[in-house]
């Protein structure tokens, strides 16, 4: 297991491997100028559960390449798909020199691994949210994508969704006036396990030390796996890693947000070295934009929601997830498939402002035309990097038990250096980014 990282170790060691990539494995994506009617090459790393949605949605395109480390789950989608090689290490899947675009719907542990070595292998990729497990994982993503030049797309599907768009239009042109302050909240829980002590025997269909992939050993539980990962530190960051990026979005889109400035936890309960809090409250300050107004935006998760007095008690009992927006002339609140502007009686005459947003072609669809045309898709990993950042920074405050004053241009909490253990990814032998 690699010791504990300095900055410019990271960047030091990050730049070698890359380096060392590109020289033991060539450029193999093919960069194909596509028409609209020819059909992309894809390999798929993960295939069941969200990974089958992701798979179902590129169906579309030649599946020439899937792979899983559970035989079973592999086996499944072979029969889907069977023209498609299968693969148990996406390592191999990456040997070939045929394809030309790869999703990737791993736990997220692996996320980072898998889609940097795509890149950098010159593949295009779309990448299941988070984008990453740590911080430093997520700027090595950011780095690959902005050095390879190709399609990427993180899987926030909702913000192709017409409902996101409708809110953003009215944000921006100002329905409720300016914005300094927003409440997300998610009845979502997770976490709050004891480390398994005992050591069943591992599945026969389970490839376990590949499913491991870069993170230190620990004998098989069916605690961490097929569905239960996202309990725990070594492999995920519970309920925040899992929709922070889809609920944050929504404010990171409307208002122009990157990353804050400070991230500090409100309430929450006591920090487990392994496992995720069940419920959380975090705060994070962003900086102003141009004209727009400095921004407060809490998040909460676990059944805890706003207070009565920011978020009135019926409205709370029908919004068990929601976004909040407060402005200077009243509030809009949403979530993924409705949105109201408050007060209602002020708001009953309101005319919307025609849709400038574009309907979309579909999530995955975006990121297959981007592919073929070179066109921008709206979740690229230049701005769901940043958006990633943030959901993951919350976690880090929790662990840290500090106020974090973050630095981002330096990937630094500069009032608190313990933090650093929790933003640096450690790999075990053999696994780099």
């Amino acid at each position: 297991m690699k010791t504990r990282m300095t900055r410019r170790t990271f960047l030091q060691r990050t730049t070698v491997s890359a380096a060392g990539l590109v020289l033991a494995r060539p450029l193999l994506g093919r960069s194909r100028q596509l028409s609209l009617n020819e059909k992309l090459n894809i390999g798929m790393i993960g295939v069941a559960d969200r990974a089958h949605a992701d798979l179902e949605g590129v169906a579309s395109e030649n599946i020439v390449a899937i792979c899983d480390v559970d035989d079973k789950f592999l086996g499944r989608a072979a029969r889907e798909f069977p023209a498609a090689k299968t693969y148990n290490d996406f390592r191999r899947l990456l040997d070939r020199n045929d394809l030309d675009a790869i999703v990737v719907a791993t736990p997220d542990h692996t996320h980072a691994v898998a889609t940097v070595a795509a890149l950098e292998s010159g593949r295009h990729v779309y990448c299941e949210k988070p984008l990453t497990r740590t911080v430093s994982e997520c700027r090595a993503v950011e780095e690959a994508a902005r050095k390879a030049k190709r399609a990427t797309q993180l899987g926030t599907q909702i913000h192709a969704g017409d409902n996101y768009r409708r809110v953003v239009e009215l944000i921006q042109t100002g329905a409720i006036g300016p914005v300094a302050e927003v409440h997300v909240w998610v009845d979502v829980t997770y976490g709050n396990l004891k480390l398994p002590k005992e050591s069943p025997p591992v599945p026969s269909e389970l490839h376990y030390n590949l499913w491991l992939g870069p993170v230190p050993y620990r004998p098989y539980h069916p605690q961490y796996l097929p569905v239960l990962w996202r309990n725990w530190w070594a492999f995920g960051g519970g309920a925040l890693s899992d929709f922070g990026c889809h609920y944050l979005d929504l404010p990171h889109w409307a208002l122009g947000l990157r990353t804050p400035l400070t991230v500090g936890v409100v309430d929450g309960p006591p920090v487990k070295a392994e496992s995720v809090p069940p419920w959380l409250i975090v705060a994070y300050e962003y900086p102003a934009r141009g004209m727009q107004p400095p921004v407060k935006l809490t998040w909460y998760h676990g059944g805890r929601q706003p207070s009565p007095d920011v978020l009135a008690p019926e409205l709370a009992a029908k919004w068990r997830s929601g976004v909040l927006f407060i402005g200077k002339k009243g509030m809009l609140l949403s979530d993924y498939n409705r949105h109201t502007l408050l007060p209602e009686d002020k708001f009953k005459d309101f005319v919307p402002p025609a849709p400038f947003i574009p309907k979309s072609i579909g999530h995955h669809a975006e990121w297959i035309r981007a592919c073929k045309t070179g066109e921008p898709t709206t979740c690229n990993f230049g701005y769901s990097g940043p958006l990633t950042e943030t959901v993951l920074l919350g976690n880090v405050a929790f662990r840290a038990g500090s106020k974090l004053e973050w630095d981002t241009r330096r990937l630094k909490a500069t009032n608190c250096p313990e933090a650093d253990r929790f933003i640096q990814h450690r790999y075990r032998a053999g696994w780099s980014v």
